[in-house]
């Protein structure tokens, strides 16, 4: 049997509608990732002028074979805190990654303070980067504060929800006749118990009491309960310095990721928050 149609039927639009081919736009399917991220980057800009940029911490997924993998929360890098403290009495900029190698670059003015940094960020392997000017015409005490005040806002800041994290930190270091012991808990509740008798009253230009408070405005912005003893020492310089060298590694010890913790908050409550 033979079909034919005619010319004028063939031309009708409703049968080129008919024969006419369908076209369809396929979608791909995007697969979820296997990581859980948190907040990525907050910035926040405080009254006070006092400006933050967060990265935010551990997390942790598991693989085809269950193993967990450790990583941090922001896909693209590390955990970063940034912070810019601007007052009547001093500029501060900090910035402090808490998975860096120990890269310190840290000019505050006052010489000792550089040289304890360096400590910090040698010892507990973070990358700090501090810039300061302030009124140390007049004498050390607000830039050293305001120093310590960025730190521990760049800390707070560097470390998020603290999920995943170990949480407390415990190191005793000694230098030459001094031993200093730190013990340490990210905890939120800031509370700083300080045991040091340092024999002078300056180590080269540097008020030695500024220590104390050095520590204690880093414990109050950074929501940290630090506990700080001196088991022995003479020598002004070896017991600071092994004050920031203990406070370093057990700080190191807190901040890194427990592969076991699968990326939870370390609390039986649930959350660590900053009082």
């Amino acid at each position: 049997m033979e079909l034919s149609a005619s010319p004028r039927l063939l031309n009708s639009p409703t049968l080129l509608m008919l024969l006419r081919p369908k076209v369809g736009i396929r979608v791909p399917q995007i697969p979820s990732s296997p990581f859980h991220l948190h907040r990525s980057v907050l910035s926040v800009k405080l009254s006070d002028r006092m400006e933050f940029k967060r990265t935010v911490n551990c997390a942790s997924s598991s693989q085809g074979n269950g193993s967990p993998v450790v990583t941090s929360s922001n896909a693209s890098g590390p955990r970063v805190g940034e912070v810019k403290r601007v007052t009547k009495e001093t500029n501060v900029s900090v910035k402090i990654n808490l998975d860096g190698s120990g890269i310190a670059d840290s000019s505050t003015g006052i010489p000792f303070l550089d040289h304890m940094l360096d400590q910090l960020s040698s010892h507990g392997l973070f990358d700090v980067h501090v810039r300061a000017t302030g009124d140390i015409h007049i004498d050390d005490h607000h830039t050293n504060e305001d120093v310590a005040l960025a730190i521990g806002s760049a800390l707070l800041n560097a470390l998020g929800d603290r999920k995943g994290i170990y949480r407390f930190g415990d190191f005793s270091a000694p230098l030459d006749e001094a031993l200093i012991h730190v013990s340490l808990d990210l905890s939120g509740r800031p509370h700083l118990s300080y045991d040091l008798e340092i024999p002078t009253e300056r180590v080269g230009t540097y008020d030695t009491q500024l220590v104390e408070h050095f520590f204690q405005s880093l414990v109050n912005t950074s929501g940290m309960t630090l506990h700080i003893r001196q088991l022995s020492g003479k020598n002004s310089h070896h017991i600071i310095e092994a004050t920031f060298k203990a406070f370093a590694r057990a700080l190191r010890q807190a901040t890194e990721c427990d592969p076991r913790r699968l990326g939870t908050v370390p609390s039986s409550k649930g959350v660590l928050s900053r009082s």
